[in-house]
């Protein structure tokens, strides 16, 4: 399958790489930088996200959006979602975009987002509402689009052991009911999503299910 990678030298970025790569797919990797990729032999994209043109996103079975922003520009977040929905309109390309935990539902009524909460972190409540205006807008579009938050508690360090739980667009608590999952198992599910599509058009969640990841 042919996937493209935005942010691909982002930490999340990289993690889907890394495990695209090992699934042997046609990769291109898309960065402001390419000198800061690994040496892996895949094709680049050295571009800015505004530079790409349809022709570079369409080109793709999947783009992957993993785009990152610096302080101060959290806006580029809303942005950057509404350019690749322009830019891959009346194309076959899926659009794969990697969320946030802080637009999924608290309660099982799914009126209360972890954002709505008191103790929400009140640096990343910007970045979390930009978020959910991408979902919005990629639920208002004809594109095609699946959208993953993560657990709350994303591990940049924590093991890949393949075994994780899904859920819809609500707060997932594992066995050691920790809300929990490792950037490497998150990657997992992004490619398996990718691979075997069951969340079409839909925004769904990942936890990773192991006692050693949660301790």
């Amino acid at each position: 399958m042919k996937i493209g990678i935005i942010g691909a030298t982002g930490k999340v970025g990289s993690n889907i790489l890394i495990e695209a790569k090992m699934r042997n797919h046609d990769i291109t990797a898309i960065a402001r930088n390419k000198k800061a990729l690994p040496n892996m032999n895949i094709t680049i994209l050295e571009k800015e996200i505004f530079d790409l043109t349809k022709e570079d996103a369409t080109q793709f079975d999947v783009l992957v959006n993993a785009f990152g922003t610096f302080p101060g520009e959290e806006s580029l977040h809303v942005k950057a979602g509404r350019y690749l929905i322009s830019l891959l309109k009346n194309s076959q390309t899926k659009l794969f975009v990697v969320g946030g935990a802080g637009i999924l539902f608290k309660d099982n009524g799914y009126k209360i987002r972890l954002i709505d909460l008191p103790e929400f972190p009140k640096e990343y409540k910007l970045i979390a509402n930009q978020q959910l205006q991408n979902l919005i807008d990629l639920q208002n579009s004809s594109i095609r689009w699946t959208f993953l938050s993560p657990s709350p508690l994303f591990d940049s360090d924590g093991p890949r052991t393949g075994h994780y739980i899904l859920g819809k667009d609500r707060l997932l608590l594992n066995s050691q009911h920790l809300s929990y999952v490792s950037y490497a198992d998150y990657a997992v599910a992004v490619l398996d999503e990718i691979e075997n599509p069951r969340y079409e058009n839909k925004h769904f969640t990942v936890a990773s299910e192991n006692a050693t990841t949660a301790s």
